[in-house]
């Protein structure tokens, strides 16, 4: 098959497009013929090593954790699925090596779903990594229906799956964004604020007695922030600052997790979640990809095709 490949860490100049072997299918798993790959910012960072302290990585390495695609082969204990399924996954391993930048990819059962029917290839690639981000930390702060929840970073991957997760289950959401992104966040049905200096005087202008819960998904002095407006000190997940637990808040790492996937895929099917892609590229430009999700400034997820 045709593949994503570094052999050592450093930049999107490390990466190449070139053939590797297929991969074999363990016996709780299955063979999935790749459509699509998401790109989300710890791609590039595994390639750059910034992970290496937390993660086991091997080379030659085959980026990539977020995929969508076709059942092609099934392990001899994976009675979840069969030949022919459309399924989307977080394929997140023990080890860091076969990842879903490629034309296959080997997927334990644990870490897929079926494919939402609503979305197309590319918007399903861009659920579950950032998606089963969002709702376990959501769910972390307890948030339900009649919450007012401060969400840091709404406009990005995660946070708009988070805002629109939070507006399903009767929330009301106060979101951070730029200036150009209110109107974005507004469509998902959140009250847009913009960050930076004064940003706890701006939530208190729209939410006099505070907030219920609170988000991070920027880091910088958002916990503390977050912090301020509270009612419950507690009430706060960090998926960058981990620091948040020593005041009784909650950190979060994304997991694989099939019964969250479903959860998504049946909010995405009822309309109540939506993808936006920012931009596509054929898998041979996986570095230009690195490079536009390193600049920061997409609004949405960049997605890799694979034809």
């Amino acid at each position: 098959m045709r593949a994503i490949v570094t052999n050592r860490y450093g930049g999107p100049e490390t990466l190449e497009f070139r053939e590797v072997d297929d991969p074999r299918v363990a016996p709780d798993s299955v063979l999935v013929r790749v459509r699509a790959a998401a790109v989300n910012p710890v791609d590039w960072k595994i390639v750059a090593g910034y992970l290496d302290a937390v993660l086991y990585v091997h080379f030659p390495l085959v980026p990539g954790w977020d995929v969508a695609g076709v059942v092609e082969a099934v392990g001899m204990d994976a009675p979840e699925f069969s030949v022919g399924d459309e399924v989307f996954g977080y394929v997140r391993k023990d080890e860091v090596q076969h990842g879903t930048y490629a034309e296959l990819v080997d997927a334990p059962v644990r870490a897929l779903a079926r494919k939402p029917a609503s979305l197309s290839w590319t918007q399903a690639a861009g659920v579950p990594l950032a998606g089963l981000t969002a709702l376990p930390s959501l769910r972390r702060v307890d948030v339900g229906a009649g919450d007012t929840v401060l969400v840091h970073a709404a406009a990005g991957g995660v946070g708009a799956f988070a805002v629109q997760i939070a507006v399903a289950g009767g929330a009301r959401v106060i979101g951070t964004a730029s200036e150009r992104n209110h109107d974005f966040l507004r469509s998902l049905g959140t009250e847009p604020v913009t960050y930076g200096d004064g940003l706890a005087d701006r939530v208190r202008q729209i939410a006099a007695e505070g907030v219920d819960a609170a988000l991070d998904y920027v880091g910088g002095d958002a916990v503390a922030i977050s912090r301020e407006l509270l009612k419950d000190s507690s009430r706060v997940a960090s998926i960058v600052d981990r620091g948040v637990t020593q005041h009784g808040g909650h950190h979060v790492w994304a997991r694989p997790d099939s019964a969250g996937l479903a959860e998504l895929a049946g909010l995405a099917d009822a309309g109540r979640l939506s993808v936006h892609v920012d931009r596509v590229l054929p898998l041979d430009q996986a570095a230009e990809a690195f490079r536009l999700s390193e600049s920061g400034h997409t609004r949405g997820k960049v997605v890799l095709e694979v034809s």
